[in-house]
Formats: structure tokens, C-alpha cells, sequence
């Protein structure tokens, strides 16, 4: 038996006035949280899905490290894996370029958006509604900060759709340097909906609890 695969639907983005970098993720899947988002302040956010290469992550965010924009580091990334054609990856480097790309044995809908400061994809959706959702709901939302503009996106692209088995997890992490606990974290927010009914529902809930308690925004 293969791998089950993250059928899914991500926004990676940032805003470099506030030096956050996130990603925002819902899933017929269990536990997505722990494979899609990967991010590091100033350098970048990655999003990997579909038939997951869970080392596009590290991987990814090393070469944005070593200088390379989101486009060349999709561009190596993919080059070097024979699975490439089953990859679905988003990244968004610490200049706020984007990239997203789709491989041709994805399943149907699938596809992407790229823009200034985000990149969303998606797979094995009911259309590509869902997708332009994400990316017109994050152009529209100017002015909050970056974690509530990513959950206005996943709550906007599910009710476009979404992910046409269902939902099941979602995630959301946004990084800032040394803003997540006592400072000595550059983890903003990170929580996680791993197996839920309403998982964007939870994963709301859970961010209003993480505001409460830490007051970090």
C-alpha cells in the first residue's frame, strides 16, 4: 500500500513590513500540520504536498539560506526528485517572491497562484475556485496580521470548494525572530487541527486561545 496523498489546499506568504513569514493549510488528511508547513524568519516559507517530498522543507529553506529565490529554489528542488511529476510545492522567499509548482500526475483539480508575497496551491480539489480564493482573499486583507489573513484565506477557499474529499486537519505557522515564547522562540503561532470534523473551526478556536494566552499580536 502507497503512501496516502496530502490532498490539499496551502497558502504560503508573507508580510515584510511586520518580518513574518507563514502558511496556512487544510487537508483530507491526518495530522497535516506535521508535513506541509515548513518557514524561517527572513528566509522564507515552503509548502509541500500532493505526494509530499517532506525534504522539499529543510531542503528548501537551505537554499533560500544560500541566497536563491523562491523560483530557483522550486526550479532545483523538482529538478533533483524522479517524483517531481507527482509534487505539488509553494515557496515564498525572504524577499517576498513567490513560486508554485504542480506536477503534470497530480490529481485533477490541481494547480496554483503566485503573486506578490504569496503562492497558493492546491490538489484534488473540487475546482480551481478554491485557489483563487486563497489568493484574492489574501490581496484583500491588507492591515491584519499575517496569521488572521492566512485563516480569512483557508475559510474563504473552503467555502469556494475546497478540497473535494472533505477535511480532516488543518495547520497554521507564522515566524517571526525571537517572537514566539519568552522570546527565545521565533515560532509566532503554531497550532494544529490533526483529525476534526471542522478542523478550520478548531483551528480558529485554537488561534483565539494562543492570542489569549500569549498576546503576541
Amino acid at each position: 500500500m502507497g503512501e496516502p496523498l496530502v490532498a490539499t489546499y496551502s497558502i504560503v506568504a508573507c508580510d515584510l513590513e511586520a518580518e513574518q513569514w507563514g502558511v496556512g493549510v487544510q487537508s483530507k488528511f491526518l495530522g497535516v500540520g506535521s508535513v506541509v508547513p515548513w518557514a524561517e524568519p527572513h528566509v522564507g516559507g515552503i509548502a509541500t504536498q500532493a505526494f509530499a517530498n517532506p525534504h522539499y522543507g529543510p531542503d528548501g529553506l537551505a537554499l533560500l539560506r544560500e541566497g536563491l529565490s523562491a523560483e530557483e529554489a522550486v526550479e532545483r528542488l523538482t529538478a533533483a526528485d524522479a517524483d517531481r511529476a507527482q509534487r505539488q510545492l509553494g515557496i515564498v522567499d525572504g524577499e517576498g517572491r513567490s513560486a508554485t509548482f504542480t506536477g503534470e500526475e497530480c490529481n485533477e483539480w490541481a494547480g496554483g497562484r503566485a503573486g506578490s508575497s504569496y503562492a497558493t496551491q492546491g490538489n484534488i480539489l473540487v475546482s480551481e475556485a478554491t485557489v483563487d480564493a486563497l489568493a484574492e482573499t489574501f490581496g484583500a486583507s491588507v492591515g491584519k496580521p499575517l496569521a488572521a489573513r492566512l485563516l480569512d484565506c483557508l475559510d474563504a477557499a473552503q467555502a469556494a470548494g475546497g478540497d473535494s474529499r472533505g477535511q480532516q486537519s488543518a495547520a497554521l505557522l507564522v515566524v517571526q525572530r525571537d517572537a514566539g515564547y519568552a522570546g527565545l522562540s521565533d515560532s509566532l503561532v503554531d497550532v494544529r487541527t490533526d483529525d476534526h470534523e471542522r478542523p478550520l473551526e478548531e483551528l480558529r478556536r485554537l488561534y483565539d486561545l494562543h492570542r489569549e494566552v500569549f498576546q503576541r499580536e
